[in-house]
């Protein structure tokens, strides 16, 4: 039971960082009206390193991708880690609105590199 959970939350997981990076590069999701200017003024300072945004986007759609298979799952986890630490700062210091989202998904991630920990080992030895 408890691997049908982690494979449909990865699946699900995956497909969300996959969706984001390929928004970074398409820019289809249209950008809600009622954004703070705090956060439109960050974003575009994000936007503005040119190097920057197509980098998270790349690593969003190859973590995301990683984090759907099963024998790469711990590998797009840690790809994915750096990026989520600074979604989930971001939602606790610039714009609270979807903090619980990025708690859920920091939780996720946590879970999966936690499940993977014995992967980790020879990196640390």
């Amino acid at each position: 039971m408890k691997k049908k959970i982690i494979l449909v939350a990865s699946i699900l997981f995956g497909l969300m960082f996959i969706n984001a990076g390929l928004n970074k590069f398409f820019n289809y999701i249209p950008v809600p009206e009622n954004v703070p200017d705090h956060l439109a003024k960050f974003m575009n300072a994000i936007m503005e390193i040119g190097w920057l945004w197509p980098l998270l986007g790349a690593m969003e759609i190859v973590g995301g991708i990683l984090f759907i298979t099963n024998r790469f799952r711990a590998l797009g986890a840690i790809i994915i880690f750096p990026m989520m630490v600074g979604i989930l700062l971001t939602h606790i210091f610039v714009d609270t609105t979807t903090l619980p989202i990025a708690i859920v998904l920091m939780a996720i991630n946590v879970w999966v590199i936690w499940e993977n920990r014995e992967k980790y080992l020879p990196m640390v030895r």
